[in-house]
């Protein structure tokens, strides 16, 4: 991604939001729904047009697991972290995807293909274990769907 094409998207927001009391976390949602994540770069940008320090914008960033500082990859996985959830199978669910991944939280495989990233409570706990697959609630989730999902993920990807 080159400069320019951040640039635009946080010159964009920045003048949409800067001004408003509170704008950094409206900031930081349009960047990312547009990008993806926020890029590094940004972050100075972010800062010293609302007159926050580099720390302050990344504090921000790094407290709320929904803000990527790096580029996911084509499908992002998050699988809930509840209690309830937890309760119903999500922790094998989570290490057999670790595992076939062979990435952890936040990592990306490193064809590119695949994000893996918690999330706490989808509001699905009745039908728990949950994940969201690129943005598409799923639930009663078990081991050997998820898997099934990650192989079609990986064929999508090769099409």
């Amino acid at each position: 991604m080159g400069n320019t094409e951040y640039q635009a998207v946080v010159s964009s927001a920045l003048e949409k939001h800067s001004r408003t009391e509170g704008g950094l976390l409206p900031i930081l949602h349009e960047v990312q729904d547009a990008l993806g994540f926020i890029p590094s770069d940004a972050i100075d940008l972010i800062g010293k047009t609302i007159n926050r320090s580099r720390a302050e914008v990344h504090g921000v960033i790094s407290f709320y697991h929904h803000f990527r500082s790096h580029k996911p990859g084509e499908h992002i996985i998050q699988v809930c972290r509840s209690e309830a959830c937890q309760a119903m199978g999500a922790v094998g669910v989570i290490e057999n995807l670790k595992d076939k991944l062979k990435i952890d939280f936040h990592e990306t495989t490193p064809d590119g293909k695949i994000t893996l990233e918690p999330i706490y409570c989808l509001g699905h706990c009745a039908c728990a274990p949950a994940v969201m697959i690129d943005g598409v609630p799923k639930a009663k989730m078990s081991v050997a769907r998820m898997n099934e999902i990650v192989d079609e993920l990986r064929i999508k990807h090769d099409d």
